[in-house]
């Protein structure tokens, strides 16, 4: 498994245009992704469960990753929330 924290830039947060985009990019791996807010977790492959953790800019989330190919997901998505959010 691997992790990683990243805390929000992203003015609105994780609103529904990189919500969207972060579904998108989890859907190419076969691990599961997972991300944490306050004890709160939805999967980054369910965009209304994603929306429903309500993060705000300035709050950390963390970001589980867990499967066959984890290392390449690890490195997408930590590139994508750098990127992106």
């Amino acid at each position: 498994m691997k992790k990683f924290s990243y805390e929000i830039k992203d003015e609105v947060g994780i609103h529904a245009r990189p919500a969207g985009l972060l579904v998108k990019e989890a859907k190419k791996f076969e691990s599961r992704i997972m991300v944490n807010k306050d004890g709160k977790t939805a999967e980054a492959k369910k965009l209304m469960a994603l929306m429903g953790l309500g993060v705000k800019c300035g709050q950390t989330v963390e970001i589980e990753i867990e499967g066959y190919d984890e290392d390449a997901a690890y490195q997408e998505i930590k590139s994508f929330f750098e990127n992106n959010l």
